[in-house]
């Protein structure tokens, strides 16, 4: 009796496969969370290296932590596409088109914007911003503001943001306001599918690698450490996006370390020009 013959699995993409398809995303990659949808069609729909059930269970373990959502699921992408390195790959991939986008329009701000003109452009763009976080406020409260529980926190979170207690106080007095009031019918959520089990433990090698990230720039770079390390606390109560973390960032750079990063900065400069 001839024994059925079993499905050849899949083979998996190239990391340079994986990683210069992410990073043609991350040139297009406008609009935050709404990346998702895209990151979506491209591993699921025209490449197939995921299916539906897996990406959809990655995003609500996406949505379950800290950090911006759509980075977070092209690392999750990439992870269960080729491991750890996949994951890097995805990663870094998204994220180097505005990481060198912001680079260069950073260098041209600072030797430019002394300039009547540059200045000029730029009132005219922070009136942009104005009008981009109240399109999200909005876009974002249609979403999630459906009961009177739910505009009861909001409202008093904006009242403590307005009278100037720290962004990060805030989020957990909403977070232990939300367990009081909401229904438990609002809190309830499926969990997503474990990870399969693989050869190597992610979790152990990346956090290994940001361990002797900051203790290479703790021990030789003190300035880049601090930033670095402010950094890192934001992202740990920014859940959602970007918008997320703007109220916390400003908070840091500004209204903490502003001073101070402005002084060491031109140190490090000194330093390096050394």
């Amino acid at each position: 009796m001839d024994q059925p013959t079993a499905l050849p699995e899949p083979t998996k993409p190239a990391l340079g496969s994986v990683f210069f398809a992410f990073f043609r995303l991350g040139i297009t990659a406008f609009g935050g969370p709404a990346m998702v949808s895209y990151i979506r069609k491209m591993v699921v729909g025209k490449k197939g290296w995921l299916d539906g059930v897996t990406f959809d269970d990655g995003i609500a373990l996406c949505q379950a932590i800290p950090g911006a959502t759509a980075m977070q699921v092209a690392a999750y992408s990439g992870l269960r596409i080729r491991g750890t390195v996949g994951a890097l790959a995805a990663f870094v991939g998204f994220g180097l088109p505005a990481f060198l986008l912001m680079m260069a329009l950073s260098a041209l701000y600072v030797s430019t914007s002394s300039l009547p003109p540059v200045k000029e452009l730029f009132l005219a763009l922070q009136a942009i911003v104005v009008a981009m976080v109240g399109y999200a406020t909005v876009s974002f409260g249609k979403t999630w503001l459906k009961k009177w529980v739910h505009i009861l926190v909001a409202a008093i979170a904006a009242v403590l943001f307005m009278v100037g207690v720290h962004p990060v106080i805030v989020i957990i007095l909403a977070g232990l306001l939300g367990i009081v009031i909401l229904p438990a019918s609002d809190r309830k959520t499926e969990m997503p599918v474990a990870l399969s089990p693989g050869p190597e433990n992610s979790f152990i090698i990346l956090l290994t690698l940001a361990g002797v990230f900051f203790l290479l720039l703790f021990l030789f770079l003190p300035a880049l450490f601090d930033l670095a390390s402010t950094m890192a606390r934001i992202d740990l109560f920014a859940f959602g996006g970007g918008f997320a973390a703007l109220p916390l960032m400003f908070h840091e750079v500004v209204d903490v370390h502003m001073h101070g990063w402005t002084v060491q900065r031109s140190s490090t400069a000194s330093l390096l020009v050394r």
